[in-house]
């Protein structure tokens, strides 16, 4: 995968030694779940391990709605960590240098737990209700995280109004399709021109909030039946919380809103929701091309879902 920035032991290893000078390294394993950046669990010979993940060397696996992954998730981890009680991994040592790897990286800690997508499939019904409302309560927790304008976290690009940052997104995906003639379906300046025409449904959002928008089970740590952490906090956003992934079409569930405290929406949150889950889909079909997925299997359920919200469905 051309955003995976795979490194040598013996890079990983002066990486570390760089990281924590008084330890020796044991052994090192490539995490393979993630779908951006490359990630190794690192154990040093006292038993500790620490996880190291690095940026690609170039941008040409991102598309134009991905600036500055790195800065921004480091960023947005620091945040949370200061200002909230989620489940955090602390960042132990970043490196922008370049002096010993051609990514940027960091080595944060080894949550507790378990990664949600591997185990949800053994819980019961109860249990994942139950793991589905903390989410949703961890929603509610960064909206008290907060900023007076809109973008994305790791661009220095702000937003006076929530949509302005929403035409930005959308007109970063048409032009990222039409740069390497990606199919998606539907004509972009149509798009664009029924966006201007819900412009007054943004309206009502006059102050932003963090999002981390990529808010899925595989992002999600378990212990002992209680969610124990969130990982990859990249696509961090400030923003509305509406836009999180738990908010999308195909995985809203009662549960979640119980515990982000809302379980109906006005006509223009309902409007909102519909532009939310048309950037999502059409984010999921185009980095299929960006990140030289094999498999284009994700970029045909994007579109399914993509066709079922332009066609109009009931929120």
């Amino acid at each position: 995968m051309i955003t995976k920035n795979l490194q040598t032991n013996e890079t990983i290893i002066r990486m570390a030694k760089a990281a924590f000078p008084d330890r020796e390294v044991a052994s090192i394993k490539e995490l393979t779940e993630g779908m951006c950046n490359v990630t190794y669990c690192v154990t040093f010979c006292d038993g500790r391990e620490s996880i190291l993940k690095i940026a690609a060397k170039d941008t040409s696996g991102n598309t134009g709605n991905e600036i500055n992954l790195m800065k921004a998730e480091v960023c947005a981890m620091e945040m949370v960590a200061q200002q909230t009680d989620i489940g955090i991994a602390k960042v132990e040592y970043y490196d922008t240098s370049k002096s010993i790897c051609d990514g940027d990286y960091f080595f944060m800690e080894k949550l507790a737990g378990s990664n949600y997508i591997f185990i949800k499939d053994s819980m019961t019904q109860g249990m994942i209700e139950s793991i589905s409302g903390e989410i949703g309560q961890i929603e509610k927790k960064l909206t008290f995280i907060t900023n007076s304008r809109f973008g994305f976290l790791g661009d220095e690009r702000r937003y006076d109004s929530l949509y302005d940052f929403v035409k930005v997104m959308l007109m970063n995906l048409i032009n990222d399709a039409k740069a390497m003639a990606i199919d998606i379906v539907y004509d972009g300046d149509t798009l664009l021109a029924e966006l201007e025409e819900n412009r007054n449904a943004f309206l009502e959002v006059t102050g932003a909030t963090l999002v981390h928008w990529d808010l899925w089970e595989g992002n999600v740590f378990v212990r002992d039946g209680h969610v124990s952490g969130i990982i990859d906090w990249e696509r961090a956003m400030w923003g509305e919380s509406l836009m999180d992934d738990r908010f999308r079409h195909h995985n809203r569930n009662e549960a979640f809103l119980e515990g982000f405290g809302k379980l109906s929406f006005t006509a223009q949150e309902k409007i909102r929701l519909r532009w939310y889950d048309i950037i999502l889909y059409l984010t999921m079909m185009i980095e299929v091309f960006y990140r030289g997925f094999e498999d284009k299997g994700q970029y045909d359920w994007a579109k399914e879902m993509l066709a079922a919200v332009i066609s109009g469905y009931s929120i």
